[in-house]
């Protein structure tokens, strides 16, 4: 399946110089990442990467820039959300077999190439979709709480109940 912001750069085309690449999603990409990673929309995706071979394969640093709207995982209100996110990647040929790998910390993430081409909008996207918070709230979800009921961790240790006895019998005890 071909990805929604597909950018390849093929293999044969990258030397051992440096190349600076400067990728963009369209209208139409856009929509369909956003359909994909389950977001209200991306308003712009772009990536300025450094592409160039090494003997352990391809390296691809840069950066990532856009601007997604994401809905707050309180209320459901639609939040602007920028994206700038550095991108540092190591493009190597398939390993055989399962061998297990030891990376230093400095190691770069590294992916597989498929094919005869990387993809720099793929690999974009994918950083991303990785810089989004999850749950992302915004200015009225605390209120949206407390007017559900929810108590905020600072209030939870004035709240009594059937366990408010074992936690005082917690403190005395010294634990």
């Amino acid at each position: 399946m071909t990805p929604e912001f597909s950018r390849p750069e093929r293999l044969d085309t990258i030397g051992e110089g440096e190349r600076t690449v400067a990728i963009e999603a369209e209208a139409e990409e856009r929509r369909r990442l956003a359909a994909r990673f389950g977001i209200v929309a991306v308003d712009s995706l772009a990536a300025t990467l450094t592409i160039r071979r090494d003997a352990g394969g391809i390296l691809a640093t840069g950066r990532v820039t856009g601007q997604v709207v994401q809905s707050c995982s309180i209320t459901g209100d639609p939040l602007t959300v920028a994206i700038d996110e550095p991108l540092a990647l190591r493009f190597v040929e398939p390993m055989a077999g399962e061998e297990e790998v030891e990376l230093s910390a400095d190691a770069l993430d590294t992916v597989e190439i498929e094919g005869s081409a990387i993809d720099l909008g793929e690999a974009a996207a994918e950083t991303m979709a990785l810089a989004l918070d999850p749950f992302p709230r915004g200015p009225d979800a605390a209120e949206a709480l407390k007017r559900a009921g929810v108590v905020g961790e600072d209030e939870a240790g004035a709240v009594t109940g059937p366990f408010s006895a074992l936690a005082e019998l917690k403190k005395t005890l010294g634990g």
